[in-house]
């Protein structure tokens, strides 16, 4: 059974206007930053030390030719597909996925690994459900955004998915962007100059804002038109076998997972399906990228309440009864369950991913950690430099601490304290 195509699209592609109105710069104010591994200390922080140099990025990978004519494609929804991941529609399979999936345990998902699963029509409920979160959520006008109660929030958020970006994604580069969502990174990737871009994710509803997005947003304001060719594909990721619809466009230089990874650790079959993807899709030397919840910080606040549930002005996290003693074995560390209620943005379930496991697992994968920080230690240590310094200036996240307008609130800087930034590599 093939996947069909919804439709084939020609795209209009032209340069950027560099004459694009931009917001005035921000101004700086110096940040309480804390430790990822503790709660923000009382009172202000001395500055951090200037850390080390950072390894050296790997050498430029080779330029692929773009098609002559760009396309965007749409493929099926998840259902048109479901059932079928295990058929390859090519007689020679990935061997680095075929290896990957000897590691992976029965498809019945009991047993094995790092402890027994939830079933599996309550596994696929859960992801409909984010699924459908996410397709429901409309497009935002420039004016309801800026209006947003975390707009500054989302603004750091974009600076610290730029700054990966711009660390790691070289001109020419082949992306691969796992939970695109409605396309709100394709910009970034625009000005890292990529030359080819995937997208796959869950939410039928977010693929198709995203190819709106591609071609030119309705809204005259944030209208903008893209240097590269793309593909787009509706599929669960955390289950759909990739290599057998990206065969022709792997490998990939670049794979990127914006908040969206932990929604794999609802169990261990998802978790390593993911990473199985992710495996055998890049290419060797090739970067893993993304951003999610940091466990240490979200168990820490959960101890540190009286209930089950904590969190401020702006977001909430609930567990529920049956985390009761906030103990969690280390012996059934998927299918950690909270509730998570941001404004303005979430509201589904989420997962805890340990992240000490979530290392082991990726090993197993051949894909090897070089950079995990908490948001606050990332925003300190980027922040010195001038080029990202400047970046954050234009996005208008910070400010002088004088306007309301431009200032990120205490209660939106306490939530970014619950993510953290990684960075992985293919061996």
């Amino acid at each position: 059974m093939e996947v069909s195509l919804i439709s084939r699209l020609d795209v209009r592609i032209t340069v950027r206007n560099k004459n694009d109105a931009r917001r005035p710069p921000r101004f700086l104010r110096s940040l309480d930053c804390s430790s990822a591994t503790g709660a923000p200390p009382a009172g202000r922080p001395p500055p951090p030390v200037r850390p080390p140099p950072r390894e050296p990025v790997p050498s430029r990978p080779i330029f692929r030719a773009a098609p002559s004519r760009p396309r965007l494609l749409l493929a099926a929804p998840p259902s048109a597909i479901a059932g079928v991941m295990n058929k390859r529609p090519r007689d020679e399979p990935s061997s680095s996925l075929a290896s990957a999936q000897k590691r992976q345990f029965g498809a019945g998902g009991g047993g094995g690994g790092y402890g027994g699963q939830q079933g599996y029509s309550e596994e696929r409920n859960s992801a409909r459900r984010v699924a459908d979160h996410y397709s429901a959520r409309s497009n935002q006008t420039l004016e309801e955004r800026e209006n947003s109660p975390i707009i500054h929030l989302k603004k750091l958020n974009n600076w610290i998915k730029s700054v990966l970006v711009q660390l790691y994604a070289r001109p020419g580069d082949c992306v691969l962007d796992l939970a695109c969502g409605k396309g709100g990174d394709l910009i970034k990737w625009d000005k890292a100059r990529v030359g080819y871009y995937v997208g796959v994710d869950i939410a039928e509803g977010s693929i198709k804002d995203c190819m709106t997005r591609y071609n030119g947003d309705t809204d005259q304001q944030r209208r903008k038109k893209f240097s590269f060719p793309a593909r787009l594909i509706c599929a669960d990721c955390y289950e759909t076998r990739l290599d057998e619809y990206l065969c022709e466009d792997a490998p990939f230089d670049i794979c990127s997972c914006q908040f969206a990874m932990h929604y794999s650790w609802s169990t261990e079959a998802r978790a390593r399906q993911a990473l199985a993807n992710i495996s055998a899709l890049l290419r060797p030397g090739g970067t893993f990228i993304g951003t999610m919840p940091d466990a240490n910080v979200i168990i820490k606040r959960l101890r540190e309440t009286d209930g089950m549930e904590f969190g401020n002005s702006v977001y909430w996290i609930t567990f529920g009864e049956e985390y009761n003693e906030k103990k969690f074995p280390a012996s059934r560390p998927f299918g950690i369950k909270y509730k998570f209620h941001l404004e303005d943005a979430v509201d589904c379930p989420e997962w805890v991913v340990p992240f000490h496991l979530f290392k082991l697992l990726a090993e197993e994968y051949d894909l090897e950690l070089v950079l995990m920080k908490n948001f606050h230690e990332f925003v300190h240590e980027y922040l010195q430099k001038p080029e990202f310094a400047d970046l954050m200036r234009r996005l208008g996240a910070l400010g002088d601490g004088r306007s309301v307008q431009s200032t990120l609130s205490q209660d939106e800087w306490e939530v970014s304290y619950l993510y953290l930034a990684f960075v992985l590599r293919k061996g």
